[in-house]
């Protein structure tokens, strides 16, 4: 049983210098599947020629939120292109509409911009079928306004940061939750809290590499895949079992809710 990043910007230039390097180093510590989401059409290439150079990778395509400004409609034509192209290949890489969403965050100047492509983004996943990657970021319960207008096949919410009532919102409209770095932290109370009493079966591990780094690593890190073993370890401390049992029920969530991922990696034991 192998670990699966649900969410890694392997293509991100901090990689530029290691990254044959850092995807091998992931590989040989277990992680056996890695999912890079996509930002921008400036990016969308990029993810698709990675999970074409390293076997253990998959991807995502989407505009993020945080990207949205310098975004046209025209993205949203290429987007729909590249899927329908993707999906058309005899092997599966494309996994996710993502990574996309709502970050008022950074700001709200740009609330009704970055509402356009969210919403756009999530029919283009109805009419696909496709899961999608979250990005939410102090814009929960608006990304679940639009969840409930545009009902998709479920999808992960990346570095959950909610309440366990948003939680279970998530969870009832078909979502994982992501648990990476931040749970990792001891003062992160209220993310350990909810990564040691939800369902097992909602919840995903991720890095979100090269940012978001574990405890170990401090907060001027570079988180790279390999970290997932040790998050691992920590969910497994948190709710107090083995770390095999973490690896073996987040990774068959991980293929639950991502399918194309079974061309890669297939838990037939989990499966069941």
């Amino acid at each position: 049983m192998l670990l699966i990043d649900t969410h890694c910007h392997l293509d991100a230039p901090e990689f530029d210098a290691d990254r044959d390097e850092v995807a091998a180093i992931a590989l040989s510590v277990g992680v056996g599947a890695i999912v890079v989401p996509g930002v921008a059409r400036e990016n969308f290439q990029q993810v698709i020629d990675l999970s074409n150079q390293y076997t253990h990778c998959r991807f995502a395509l989407g505009v993020h939120p945080m990207y949205v400004d310098a975004a046209h409609p025209s993205d949203l034509t290429l987007l729909k292109q590249l899927i329908s192209e993707q999906l058309a290949l005899p092997i599966l890489k494309l996994v996710a509409v993502g990574e996309i969403g709502l970050d008022f965050f950074v700001t709200q100047q740009n609330r009704e911009t970055q509402e356009y492509f969210f919403s756009e983004q999530l029919k283009i996943a109805q009419a696909f079928d496709l899961p999608v990657i979250l990005h939410v970021r102090r814009a929960v319960d608006d990304v679940l306004k639009h969840l409930r207008r545009y009902k998709v096949r479920g999808g992960i919410a990346h570095a959950f940061n909610g309440s366990a009532q948003q939680a279970e919102a998530f969870i009832a409209l078909g979502f994982k939750l992501g648990f990476g770095g931040a749970m990792t932290y001891p003062r992160a109370l209220k993310i350990r809290e909810l990564a040691k009493n939800l369902p097992l079966e909602s919840i995903v591990l991720e890095t979100d590499a090269p940012d978001i780094p574990p405890a170990w690593l401090g907060t001027k890190g570079r988180n790279v895949p390999a970290e997932l073993a040790k998050i691992a370890q920590v969910l497994a401390d948190l709710r107090g079992i083995e770390v095999t049992q973490i690896i073996e029920i987040t990774s068959k969530n991980t293929v639950q809710i991502l399918p194309n991922l079974s061309t890669l990696y297939t838990p037939l034991d989990a499966l069941h």
